[in-house]
């Protein structure tokens, strides 16, 4: 009999955790993730290495810190070694993963400082850096979708590196995101680089929505708003897919895809749930789809272990049920534009009080290693 992430898996579904530590690699959990619970990829960012590097039960970072601030180095030349050192390790343990997989899983991301969030040239810089040091093909560079984001994320790809597209809120920056893909992909032919070995996921953010969009409902307080509540994510998410098969399925696309180009896939990002009401798992059953990434917190992926879900594709068939629920969010007064517009602009600064606070927390450090 299969398991539920076995299922999962077999309806289309990469399924990626939303965690990296350096005990986690060591200690062989990660490993056993990947043979127990089908794990196929990683995802970082500032704050998971924030969580990693601050919890006080885990020391595997003090001899590194100790060798680092005897070198002279600065907070953030000894974060950068740190994290890329975690995440050269994980992407060794995921090798046979992307072997396995014909290179389309099997990987592990590691953020742009997220201060570069509005200097494109900054980021490109920094993209091309963090591909040359920690130096495995299966690395992804994530790049956020800001509108400076947006040059970074098409010259990466350009370069022939790739890129996970972070914090993607709403359907229009998504499409800017595809043609970025797209342009970057155009420029790589063009310079006689092998667009197979060109990846990309497109990741698109999921609970904030509910979260943003429910506290606005509730304010409302009419029945037909609160007949709205925790649907905007799913239906904000599936609308996305629906505009990826289309982009996809279009000229432009095709003819990258005939020359070897691989599909920038949608990955289901902030996938556990922030009201407690709502079930654990109501992110990854409602977004079932062929050719997916979902990057889960364990408990949420551990609620899916023991659970179950829907394996059934839950997105194509919900497409006109999706764009009734944004008719209803209309009408009853959401301007989803500015939602969105808020979540990007809580998303990068949430990353940036994170990155300084690894930050301080690295001074700290090497200054009592001193």
């Amino acid at each position: 009999m299969s398991t539920p992430t076995e299922d999962l898996s077999a309806a289309g579904v990469s399924i990626w955790l939303d965690d990296l530590s350096r005990t986690r690699i060591h200690s062989g959990n990660l490993k056993e993730l990947i043979e127990t619970r089908n794990v196929v990829g990683v995802t970082t960012n500032p704050t998971i290495f924030a969580n990693s590097m601050t919890n006080p039960d885990d020391t595997s970072y003090d001899a590194q810190v100790h060798e680092l601030a005897q070198s002279g180095a600065s907070a953030v030349d000894a974060v950068f070694a740190a994290t890329t050192q975690d995440v050269r390790d994980a992407l060794d343990v995921f090798r046979p993963v992307y072997d396995a997989t014909d290179h389309v899983d099997g990987r592990v991301s590691i953020e742009v400082s997220p201060d570069l969030a509005h200097d494109t040239e900054g980021t490109i810089a920094q993209t091309k850096e963090l591909w040359e040091r920690v130096d495995r093909p299966n690395l992804l560079v994530k790049i956020p979708a800001t509108k400076a984001g947006l040059a970074a994320i098409e010259a990466g790809i350009a370069a022939g590196i790739s890129i996970n597209v972070t914090l993607i809120f709403s359907l229009q920056r998504y499409a800017e995101v595809i043609d970025a893909y797209l342009s970057g992909l155009e420029k790589a032919k063009a310079a006689g680089i092998d667009l197979s070995t060109i990846h990309s996921v497109a990741s698109f953010f999921v609970s904030r929505v509910d979260t943003e969009t429910d506290k606005r409902l509730a304010a409302i307080g009419t029945d037909a708003a609160a007949a709205l509540k925790s649907k905007a994510g799913l239906a904000n998410a599936r609308l996305a897919y629906e505009l990826y098969e289309k982009t996809f399925a279009g000229d432009r696309a095709k003819a990258l895809l005939d020359a070897g180009a691989t599909l920038q896939r949608p990955l289901w990002a902030s996938t556990g749930v922030k009201d407690p009401a709502l079930p654990d798992t109501l992110y990854v059953t409602g977004l079932v789809a062929p050719g997916v990434v979902n990057t889960m917190p364990e408990k949420t992926m551990e609620a899916t272990f023991d659970h179950g879900v829907v394996t059934g594709d839950t997105v194509t068939s919900t497409y006109a049920e999706s764009h009734q629920v944004f008719d209803d969010l209309k009408a009853v007064g959401i301007d989803f534009d500015d939602v969105t517009q808020v979540l990007e602009d809580e998303g990068v600064a949430k990353f940036i009080d994170s990155w300084h606070g690894l930050l301080d927390m690295v001074t700290k450090g090497l200054e009592a290693a001193r």
